[in-house]
């Protein structure tokens, strides 16, 4: 998977930069069918915000963490990608399964007169 770094008001080193690479490499092992992922972080006001941002299966799944310090912000919006991620996996799965239909009427006065009062 292709990791794509953008900062702003932020300087990282390439130790850093390859780190950040290493922490996506669980994610692309549960969900190979991402090729790529965007992630963007910002520094204002003393806050780094990380956002990150990557394409599943025709969606847009995006993650946004702020804190003081830079990596527990990285960790952070990876786990609410990871979340995010599974959460379209799963609408996916079911999608694929037969949506149970009902065979009982609904109506109350019929479900009454097929219950046999003695």
């Amino acid at each position: 998977m292709k990791v794509n770094v953008q900062t702003h008001h932020v300087s990282i080193n390439d130790d850093s930069r390859k780190e950040i690479e290493s922490k996506f490499d669980k994610v692309a092992s549960h969900f190979p069918q991402l090729i790529s992922s965007d992630i963007i972080i910002t520094k204002e006001h003393g806050q780094h915000q990380v956002e990150i941002f990557t394409n599943y299966e025709g969606a847009r799944v995006s993650a946004k963490s702020t804190n003081d310090v830079m990596y527990p912000a990285i960790a952070a919006a990876l786990k609410k990608l990871e979340a995010g991620l599974r959460n379209r996996k799963g609408q996916l799965k079911s999608d694929l399964h037969e949506k149970p239909t009902s065979t009982k009427p609904e109506i109350a006065s019929d479900i009454i007169q097929e219950m046999k009062l003695v």
